[in-house]
């Protein structure tokens, strides 16, 4: 099985962005807004921030309670929709059951949708440029190839759907042995076992979960390894190139 390595990607999307800040003496700024206490969401903003410093992009957070109000959250984006300093708005996923997803991210001015899920964004989703980057490193035909994507929300279905027309499904669907690209984003650690999929399939990995104090994916990596012919695991895989690409498209924005 062979491994896509993101981390060393993504450390050459983010040297070239930093370059490029330095270069066109930039001041990018990006607000990210974390709802709840979800561990797996509290670990990507952590990230992106790391990733933010290091390449001299300014990342605001604002940090909601769970019960948080429904306009309270449309309040906080609308102030930043129209604070000329911010470039990008990034509402961290997924969000308390009582809050509207659409309504939410359908808030977020198209020149400030950095994570490019309202309608007509002016951007690419991070996460889909992450796979299709991942995929395009196998450098395998992918052509009449049957690819299948597990997803545990219904609004990144559709935008994968529409962005790259694949099919996806809501939940977990144990038939895989018939896909040749099997994409996950289900945040359900190791729960996709070697016996699951198909002799010399390619898996791209973008859950993220905690089990027993260490970050691991969907994959069971150690199940698959004598029967995938490509990994991008976790950690290490698409996480790194999403949060790459969404720096890109902050930069993108001062265009």
């Amino acid at each position: 099985m062979k491994i896509i390595n993101g981390h060393k990607i993504a450390n050459q999307v983010l040297a070239d962005l930093k370059q490029e800040i330095k270069l066109r003496k930039l001041k990018p700024c990006l607000a990210i807004i974390l709802i709840g206490s979800d561990p797996a969401s509290q670990l990507y903003v952590k990230l992106k921030q790391e990733k933010a410093k290091q390449i001299g992009v300014k990342a605001g957070q604002y940090l909601l309670a769970d019960n948080v109000s429904e306009r309270e959250v449309l309040e906080i984006i609308n102030k930043l929709n129209q604070n000329s300093e911010v470039n990008g708005i990034l509402v961290q996923m997924p969000l308390p059951k009582h809050l509207s997803k659409d309504k939410i991210v359908s808030a977020i001015s198209l020149a400030k949708d950095v994570d490019g899920f309202v309608k007509n964004s002016h951007f690419q989703p991070p996460f889909i440029l992450a796979i299709e980057k991942a995929l395009k490193e196998t450098r395998e035909d992918l052509k009449d190839k049957k690819i299948l994507a597990l997803v545990n929300s219904d609004v990144f279905g559709k935008v994968l759907q529409d962005k790259l027309g694949i099919r996806y499904l809501l939940g977990f669907n144990q038939d895989l042995s018939q896909a040749d690209v099997v994409i996950t984003a289900l945040g359900k650690p190791n729960i996709i076992k070697g016996d699951m999929i198909k002799q010399g399939a390619i898996l791209i990995d973008g859950g993220i979960s905690q089990k027993n104090g260490k970050i691991v994916g969907d994959i069971d990596r150690e199940s698959v390894q004598e029967k995938a012919k490509w990994l991008s695991p976790v950690p290490g895989g698409v996480g790194p190139l999403t949060v790459a690409f969404l720096f890109k498209n902050v930069i993108g924005s001062e265009n």
